[in-house]
């Protein structure tokens, strides 16, 4: 079978080629070739056709495209799963690979429409007021890049690395160029097809390279991305091209790194933290047969357990039944490759030859369930150890991207802190014990050097996703040796797609710009809001109430009525012994209260709900005898894709007879599209005189 790439519109096949093997059974699976492929013009393809069609979309469109691309593969996993037993995987395996990829397409479609507006572009954060009269003032803004991502991929996680990393280029509305890992592009490339097929994606989305990238890092241009996941020295490689470096574009690396688990003094045997962290180490070893960036491959235990935990994890590791994974009782499959296994067990003599002792499993001689061990890419778990990790810097340096941990002893908290740190950067370390202060300075002690650290204990064990599982909200990368970069991490990945810009100018030139009410731009009140569809609404269309007094038998019947009886707002004498209020004062939520009664319009019309209020902060006591008012005025809009509402977020601010502001807040409500987004002109009630 003879690998394509889509390029351009079209699938092509490269000629010659690599003839990949099956990692079971040694047999050509694929041939893969890149060459001929036009790479300047795949770049100006996504650039000119690509870009354009995404950045018409908005956030919330393109979040739909997600799941329905979501719910088109996983109807076809099937198809995929027959595949992965070709990359050595088990049917467990496979699942991370497939399943947990398309189910981080669902979980960026889901964060994208209830995180980010729907709209073309990020209003991030609240403005920033520049001058003394408040006629200057700055926001930030965020906009999709107009270039290309770029992905390079490891062997290990052909569905998934690909997914995780279109989720948020996607979402954020860039074109990408999938480059798979070859020896397992395959599995890539069939799950692609069907990306392609599905018609989800406008054409120019989404490109694939089946082979080598050519001269393609020659035509980056400073809008562009590049995201790599593999070894560390391939990264940095490929940082350091004349077009990334003269055009400063934005490089993210995740790297293989020597990753940590670490079980505290407390968790001794016949405690339930000592057989989880036994069984997470065994796990880690043996998922995708230990070829994970984030697999453990050093475990830290206190000296005087380095023993019991050497002799548990033998017993444990000895019921893997390591071969052919459509064997019934087979639970670890192959490596990727025959060269992925020479090279682990190259990497295993450094280890050894460095002082670290082999105590379970032998890379030449082991045997396997339904598999020949000459055609296929197997090893049996490997576990070391290294008796004085402090003395042996190897262990901290050498990785063998296999089914291989070495363990290694401590002797207190800060050797503990000391060994994790020797890593250089890692992508992930854990923690097993049920001292909570114990976690506590391990995980300020070694932070800097992770980034993702784990902490489990009896309690979270059984919901845990375990040491090796990166999640859609959450950071994936670490620092140093693991690549300084950062993916997903929910939103946050989104915004590595985002051109961050600082806006300055008047509030009414900004709210224009943003499509947001700023404090200090106009408002209009020339008709009530709340009698207005959502398409009617404008940022700065507002309502100034009339006022309403506060009187000492409204904060004890407040009291009385819903129980809360703070001193404060019932005491006298003890209210005037406190020295922020000095009387008694109104319950700040019977303030909200009266404010709600002041602005609302009780008609019905195109306001559906209020579903929350956001950043309430309560800024000067009310008092028996104060007046009331509130200015009301729409702030922001967000129509509902496929539905016939939309949320709207208000800018609510209290004030008092002195025109000092006592209460300001968010009020958000769901307000009804209307019929050519007119307004509902029926005069809406107004109060003339003051409420008493």
């Amino acid at each position: 079978m003879q690998l394509h790439s889509y390029a351009q519109g079209q699938w092509r096949a490269g000629t010659g080629g690599l003839v990949l093997a099956h990692a079971i059974s040694g047999a050509p699976v694929a041939t893969i070739s890149s060459q001929g492929l036009d790479f300047a013009g795949m770049l100006a393809h996504a650039r000119q056709v690509g870009g354009p069609a995404l950045r018409a979309a908005t956030f919330h469109e393109r979040a739909l495209m997600l799941k329905a691309l979501a719910q088109y593969l996983l109807a076809r996993k099937e198809t995929y799963y027959a595949l992965s037993p070709a990359t050595g995987a088990t049917r467990h395996d496979a699942w991370i690979d497939i399943e947990g990829g398309i189910g981080t397409l669902f979980a960026y479609s889901s964060k994208g429409r209830r995180e980010l507006p729907n709209a073309h572009f990020l209003v991030e954060g609240a403005s920033e007021r520049l001058s003394r009269q408040g006629s200057f003032v700055g926001q930030h803004i965020a906009v999709p890049r107009r270039g290309v991502a770029v992905h390079i991929n490891a062997f290990n996680f052909p569905c998934w690395g690909m997914l995780e990393k279109l989720s948020v280029n996607l979402l954020a509305g860039m074109p990408a160029i999938v480059k798979p890992a070859s020896q397992t592009a395959y599995l890539a490339e069939a799950m692609f097809r069907d990306i392609i097929a599905s018609g989800v994606l406008p054409e120019g989305a989404v490109q694939l390279i089946c082979g080598g990238v050519g001269d393609l890092f020659d035509h980056l241009l400073p809008q562009d991305v590049v995201t790599f996941t593999g070894s560390a020295s391939t990264g940095h490689a490929l940082r350091s091209h004349p077009s990334v470096q003269r055009h400063s574009v934005r490089f993210t690396m995740e790297a293989d790194s020597l990753n940590f688990s670490l079980l505290g003094p407390d968790a001794v045997p016949g405690e339930a933290e000592f057989d989880l962290f036994v069984e997470e180490v065994a796990r880690e070893m043996t998922v995708k047969a230990g070829q994970k960036c984030t697999a453990i491959r050093r475990a830290l235990v206190p000296r005087a357990l380095l023993d019991p935990i050497c002799e548990a994890l033998r017993q444990r590791l000895q019921t893997v039944r390591t071969g052919d994974p459509a064997s019934a009782g087979v639970t670890m499959g192959a490596l990727a490759s025959l060269a992925q296994r020479e090279e682990v067990r190259e990497r295993v003599a450094e280890l050894q030859q460095a002082g670290a002792e082999l105590v379970h499993g032998d890379p030449w001689r082991f045997e396997l369930q339904d598999a020949d061990p000459l055609r296929g890419a197997f090893l049996p778990p490997l576990l070391l150890r290294c008796r004085d990790p402090h003395a042996q810097q190897a262990v901290h340096e050498v990785e063998a991207f296999g089914p291989v941990a070495t363990l290694m002893p401590f002797d207190d908290t800060e050797d503990a802190i000391a060994l994790a740190r020797r890593g250089g950067g890692s992508l992930v370390g854990s923690l097993f014990t049920a001292d909570a202060a114990l976690a506590r300075e391990i995980v300020l002690g070694v932070a800097t050097e992770h980034g993702r650290l784990l902490v489990i204990d009896r309690h979270c064990a059984a919901e845990s996703t375990g040491h090796g599982s990166p999640l859609p909200a959450l950071v994936h990368g670490g620092p140093g040796r693991a690549g300084g970069g950062e993916e997903m991490g929910g939103i946050r990945g989104v915004m590595h797609y985002l051109q961050r810009t600082a806006l300055q100018g008047s509030p009414d030139a900004l709210s224009t710009i943003c499509e947001q009410w700023i404090e200090g731009a106009a408002r209009d009140d020339s008709v009530h809001p709340f009698r207005k569809t959502l398409e009617a609404l404008r940022p700065g269309d507002s309502v100034v109430s009339a006022e309403r007094s506060v009187s000492l038998a409204d904060i004890e019947h407040f009291a009385e009525f819903t129980g809360d009886t703070f001193y404060v707002h019932t005491d006298e004498a003890a209210a005037a012994a406190n020295p922020f209020f000095g009387t008694r004062a109104a319950h700040g939520y019977l303030v909200v209260s009266l404010a709600a009664g002041l602005f609302v319009d009780p008609a019905p019309g195109p306001v559906l709900a209020n579903y929350g209020v956001d950043s309430l902060r309560f800024l000067a006591p009310v008092f028996p005898g104060d007046r009331l008012r509130v200015v009301l005025t729409c702030k922001q809009k967000n129509p509902r894709a496929g539905h016939d509402y939309g949320e709207v977020r208000w800018d609510a601010q209290v004030s008092n007879q002195r025109d000092e502001i006592v209460a300001r807040y968010d009020v958000l409500t769901l307000v009804q599209r209307g019929e050519g987004g007119s307004a509902i002109t029926e005069p809406a009630p107004r109060a003339a005189e003051p409420v008493t």
